[in-house]
């Protein structure tokens, strides 16, 4: 038997040999299209090369792609575990031509591989083509041999397929397998086409027209090739079976369900087991991806799929979760083709147990409540949309359960009357938001979100991806289109641009579209918590609502973004455990250029703290462990050790960052709740510096600190600057701190010279060298009185100077000005024996009046102050002199 691992790998080495480029599996989130939910179709990771955006080389290519259909137009999830081929997540094997070969390669290509290579016998295969293309019906019959009955021209555009409204088109011929006449069903076109015996399994696109606005279809300069094999049902035909749930992969799955629920996949429970091994798919591929469960978009959808297989665990009688245990079997199976499965599973299995664990009280609580609201309800009742609500409001119980919970009684739900009780909510919410004090001019905001819905953020794995525009605003007034020249704020449906909140800056970047747009964009806000407003200039073209435009983050300024802010969770674990655990953060910036840290801590960090908080957060850097992310309710991290930020609003799901290595207790170094970016592994912060420290109010402290380019060139800076000093002392670097000390104790060494030489011409009546002739001591008022002006005299000096002049009076009064820089320091000393009468406090005061000054202060005997006006210092010593004089 061949298995599903062998077909795929056989389907790419055929095509490969064939110049064909191996592609691997393009991530199940679609960047490039925002109109999907997820990659749903081979071709989507290359829709920009048929629409002529993006070239390839070589010109053809083939992969097995990931698909997954449970949102949207292309939502299969009611049908699985129902039907023998519905599934969320499937593999579709395609080959692509990019303008290279066309119908015949494709159709010889297709007919080899199934016939040649894989054996399925000629006669079981039945082949379509749009009725109007001969050239295909041709081609069929020249190089398969095929028969004219064999060959069904269909008239609808079941063959005939396209990318939207306007774009590239063409016909399509779809290759069927006839499973026997023991299955009802007859061949496609038939009256019986909807039966089970025909299965379509391979699809020929057929890409050689492009469709304009008006109608007209003109001829591609460069037809193409897309073609999709669905992987499970070609399995199902090369191993014999008709069911793709009897392939290897599901039965190998399906076994590990019945094993570890006990339950046998026979009568009622065959379908809960399908729908557990789909969606065990699903959500683990999803998962890998980087879609985390949420109440909003992707996440939404993931977490509906996950608890709809959690439910038929429920309905098997697992007592405890079931899903992340059957994890191990996947990855058995498919974790070969795909390593990023293998690499996911210890997230993958942590994720599902937590979130049936949850689940669980949850459906316990619902179906109980759902018990007794239909307790006397028959089959053909419905249950009142009101009801619906209250179980989904206020109990967690979702709409999509309680319709799936009474599905097999045949009660239905008041699907209307359940939309009524939500808009009910909204306006009321609404009218509470209104009343909060907010300011008007934000109401517009309130407007979007209740049209729109909140932005989905794919910012986590990317920094660029597409959107659709849903709003515009110019002036804070919403319009449809806006032109260049115009300043504008942007929102679309997703967007990998971070709006500002937690103290991350928002992102910065490009919006562009293939009709020339260019909005330089300069910041990303996120009002009311949920959108993501996208701030800008258009520079070129225009830009209007419903268009689908190119969102790129400036990768640069993002990556700095992601190390500083990582590197402040690093920072708050290395406070906490250099200061004490009184340490929480009080606020903080993460910019491209820098952070900013703010904490709570008494007292000024000591050179000692700074630098082991510094040398532990490097040692962390260098470790390079990977940052893992988590989803948990807040209490549930909270109550697992994760710290939450200050300031951070939390709603019912959070993401927890676990950073850095394990320490003996398991836990890794940094655990925080925490909405931003992020590196992905440590190393990618590269070194981090702490350039300040300092005090924002009483018991909180700021750290500012650098990390990666910014924080290298502010050492190349300080590096500069000591070579620079180096050289103009001609020392080596490292002999610079000891030769300035040594010059700094001969400066203080030639000071107190100098100060005692001024002194010494001073008290010596020497001239020149800054100081004046000696006082001329005189009577004044019946008081022995010295006054004396001096340039240049430090005015430290003044003091002994005075108690020289005390010494040679014996008794009276002695004044000295100092002038330095136009200004004045002036002192007056008084002997103890004249202390009664006058004051050296009242005399200082009167000549600091005459510099300019105010005040002065000291002792009776001793007393000194200044003023801006040194001019005028021969008056301070008048005035003295006036005052003694009575």
């Amino acid at each position: 038997m061949t298995s599903t691992n062998d077909i795929r790998a056989s389907f790419l080495d055929y095509f490969g040999k064939a110049g064909h480029e191996k592609v691997h599996s393009a991530p199940l989130v679609p960047y490039n299209d925002p109109t999907l939910m997820f990659v749903n179709a081979g071709m989507v990771p290359f829709k920009n090369v048929f629409t002529g955006l993006e070239t390839r080389d070589p010109p053809r290519a083939t992969s097995s792609q990931k698909c997954v259909r449970a949102g949207g137009k292309h939502n299969d999830l009611d049908n699985v575990g129902y039907t023998a081929r519905h599934h969320t997540f499937f593999e579709m094997l395609g080959n692509f031509s990019f303008g290279d070969y066309f119908k015949e390669q494709a159709i010889e290509h297709a007919w080899t591989l199934l016939t040649k290579e894989w054996g399925i016998p000629a006669e079981k295969l039945t082949t379509t083509v749009y009725y109007t293309d001969d050239e295909a019906f041709d081609l069929w019959k020249k190089i398969a041999g095929l028969p004219d009955h064999k060959i069904i021209r269909i008239p609808t555009s079941d063959n005939f397929w396209s990318m939207g409204d306007t774009g590239p088109c063409g016909p399509c011929s779809e290759i069927f397998y006839d499973h026997g006449d023991h299955i009802f069903g007859g061949p496609p076109g038939s009256p019986d086409e909807d039966g089970d015996r025909f299965i379509e399994i391979w699809n020929l696109v057929f890409m050689q027209f492009e469709q304009k606005a008006d109608g007209l279809r003109e001829p591609l300069p460069k037809p193409s090739i897309d073609t999709g094999m669905g992987l499970e049902r070609i399995a199902a035909v090369m191993q014999g079976v008709h069911d793709n749930y009897d392939i290897d992969t599901f039965r190998a799955l399906i076994e590990a369900s019945e094993s570890l629920t006990g339950v046998k996949a026979e009568g009622g429970n065959k379908a809960s087991h399908r729908v557990i091994a789909d969606h065990l798919r699903s959500t683990s591929f999803l998962l890998a991806d980087g879609v985390l469960p949420s109440n909003e978009g992707r996440g939404y959808v993931l977490r509906r799929i996950m608890r709809r297989a959690m439910r038929h665990a429920h309905l098997l009688g697992a007592s405890e979760p079931l899903m992340h245990r059957l994890v191990p079997a996947l990855v058995t199976e498919m974790g070969q083709a795909y390593p990023g499965l293998t690499r996911a599973q210890a997230l993958i299995e942590e994720v599902l147990e937590r979130e049936e664990t949850r689940f669980r009280q949850t459906l316990d609580k619902g179906l109980k409540l759902l018990d007794e609201a239909t307790g006397d309800m028959a089959n053909g009742d419905e249950l009142p949309g009101e009801t619906a609500f209250k179980l989904y409001d206020t109990y967690g119980f979702p709409y999509d359960l309680t319709e799936d919970a009474l599905r097999s009684r045949g009660i239905g739900v008041d699907r209307e009357g359940f939309d009524m009780a939500m808009a009910q909510q909204k306006a009321a919410a609404r009218a509470a938001w209104k009343g909060s004090g907010d300011a008007a001019s934000g109401e517009i905001w309130f407007d979007i979100a209740e049209r729109e819905g909140a932005t989905e953020f794919t910012g986590y794995s990317s920094t660029e991806g597409e959107g659709t525009v849903v709003a515009l605003l110019v002036d804070g007034v919403e319009t449809q289109s806006a032109e260049a020249g115009q300043d504008v704020v942007v929102l679309t449906n997703q967007t990998p641009f971070y709006g500002e909140s937690g103290g991350q800056a928002g992102d910065c970047g490009s919006i562009t579209a293939p009709s020339g747009l260019v909005i330089k964009i300069g910041d990303t806000a996120k009002p009311l918590g949920r959108l993501h407003a996208m701030q800008g200039t258009v520079e070129a073209g225009a830009i209007a609502v419903g268009e689908t435009v190119h969102l790129s983050v400036d990768a640069e300024q993002r990556d700095a973004i992601r190390a500083n802010h990582s590197a402040t969770h690093l920072l708050h674990a290395a406070l906490r455990n250099r200061l004490g655990e009184h340490v929480t953060q009080k606020g903080s910036l993460v910019a491209a250029d820098r952070l900013r840290f703010d904490f709570s801590h008494p007292k000024a960090l000591t050179d000692e703290d700074i630098r082991a908080i510094e040398a532990e957060v490097n040692a962390e850097i260098r470790g390079n462990e990977p940052v893992a992310t988590r989803l948990m309710s807040p209490d549930d991290a909270i109550e697992a050790g994760a710290m939450a930020l200050f300031g951070e609003k939390y709603g019912d799901e959070v993401r927890v960052l676990s950073m850095g290595r394990k320490a003996d207790g398991g836990r890794n170094y940094s655990v925080e709740l925490c909405g931003g970016t992020h590196v992905n592994a440590l190393g990618d912060i590269s070194v981090f510096r702490i350039v300040s420290e300092s005090a924002v109010s009483s018991g909180v402290r700021r750290i500012e600190a650098l990390t990666g380019e910014a924080a290298r060139q502010w050492l190349v800076g300080r590096e500069d600057a000591l070579k620079a000093i180096a050289g103009i002392m001609k020392a080596a670097p490292d002999e610079v701190a000891g030769r300035v000390a040594a010059l700094i104790d001969e400066r203080k060494k030639l000071d107190r010279e100098l100060a005692e030489a001024k002194k010494a011409l001073a008290l010596a009546g020497a001239t020149g060298g800054g100081a004046a002739a000696a006082p001329t001591d005189e009577e004044v008022g019946g008081v022995a009185f010295a006054g004396q002006v001096l340039d240049g005299m430090d005015p430290k000096e003044l003091r002994g100077l005075l108690d020289e002049a005390k010494k040679r009076l014996g008794s009276g009064v002695a004044a000295i000005a100092a002038v330095n820089d136009g200004r004045a320091a002036f002192a007056v000393a008084v002997t103890d024996d004249l202390t009664e009468r006058f004051s050296a406090v009242d005399l200082v005061r009167k000549g600091v009046e005459a510099l300019g000054g105010k005040g002065g202060g000291g002792r009776a005997d001793m007393a000194q102050g200044g003023g801006p006006d040194g001019s005028k210092a021969d008056d301070a010593i008048a005035a003295v002199k006036e005052a003694l004089a009575g």
